[in-house]
């Protein structure tokens, strides 16, 4: 089944469930909460600055005064930091009906995470593959609980390299952003396959914004004589609300059976309505997948029960 013109005003009420959105304080993870928390969620703005999660809690309220809103702060680029964020979420809740891995960094020079992972494979991959971990009892314990990790059109570029996975031989921003966008698709593949295996009623999806105008990319216009571009691509470019389809759509449809991947129904998928898009075949490559797991259980230290 498939909903011809699937909108974001179109979604279920989805009251009584739990969501944690990483990244929540701007961009697109912060449309992704607004129309959760909309639509009768209870959303956790899940993000390592404190003061910018408040000030986006208090901008949502702003717009949905009756909304259920929390905050607990972590950093993807901190093992320490997730493992206490799932220790607070525990304590407070006893279910987990959606988790969306948002969060990301994008195309920055090279840098390390405190754990000393390449911080985009770090943030974008690890970070999220140990927070689920560190989070799957509760989704495990709760009917129909999806996991939404976000990809992007970069992935297609991906490659990975398991000799030179933390990019030590050669670091260029573009190829290690791809390669990170690549793993958050082999990941929630392969979590889809494992939770089928174990019969575990958990389901993986993915889904990617197209090109949206956020802050994500802002670095790369900062230089002065960049702004007139940063002006235009504002303008061409989908906003963030739309950017948020995808993830939404994967997030709540009804139709959805898991291991599907959701990005906009324009050409070349760069926007429009979300809709049902194929992945790379690097993505689809389930050796590549179990090994990537593997791989990352090792560096996290997380084992999925």
């Amino acid at each position: 089944m498939t909903i011809p013109g699937w909108t974001v005003a179109g979604m279920a009420d989805i009251s009584g469930r739990v969501a944690i959105v990483t990244g929540a304080n701007s961009g697109l993870g912060y449309e992704t909460a607004k129309a959760l928390a909309g639509h009768g969620a209870h959303v956790v703005i899940a993000s390592r600055n404190q003061q910018k999660a408040e000030a986006a809690k208090q901008a949502l309220l702003i717009d949905l005064p009756d909304a259920s809103l929390e905050v607990i702060t972590v950093d993807l680029a901190e093992l320490s930091t997730i493992e206490m964020f799932a220790d607070t979420f525990a304590e407070r809740h006893d279910r987990l009906d959606l988790l969306i891995n948002n969060a990301g960094i994008m195309m920055v020079p090279k840098g390390l995470t405190a754990d000393g992972f390449e911080s985009q494979l770090g943030t974008n991959h690890l970070g999220h593959f140990a927070l689920t971990g560190r989070l799957f009892e509760r989704l495990a314990s709760t009917d129909e609980a999806r996991v939404v990790t976000v990809s992007s059109l970069a992935h297609r570029s991906g490659t990975i390299d398991f000799d030179d996975l933390m990019s030590d031989q050669s670091y260029r921003p573009k190829a290690a952003y791809s390669r990170s966008k690549l793993a958050n698709l082999l990941f929630a593949f392969e979590l889809r396959r494992r939770c089928q295996a174990a019969e575990v009623d958990v389901m993986s999806v993915a889904a990617h914004p197209g090109v949206s105008s956020t802050e994500l990319g802002d670095h790369l216009l900062a230089n002065i004589f960049m702004q007139p571009l940063k002006l235009l691509a504002k303008v061409a470019l989908q906003d963030a609300a739309a950017g948020a389809q995808p993830t939404l759509r994967a997030a709540t449809d009804p139709s959805v059976t898991g291991g599907e991947y959701f990005g906009p129904s324009g050409r070349g998928e760069v926007r429009g309505r979300a809709t049902r898009v194929s992945a790379s075949a690097n993505a689809n490559n389930p050796a590549m997948a179990e090994q990537l797991w593997d791989v990352s259980q090792e560096l996290t230290g997380i084992e999925y029960p």
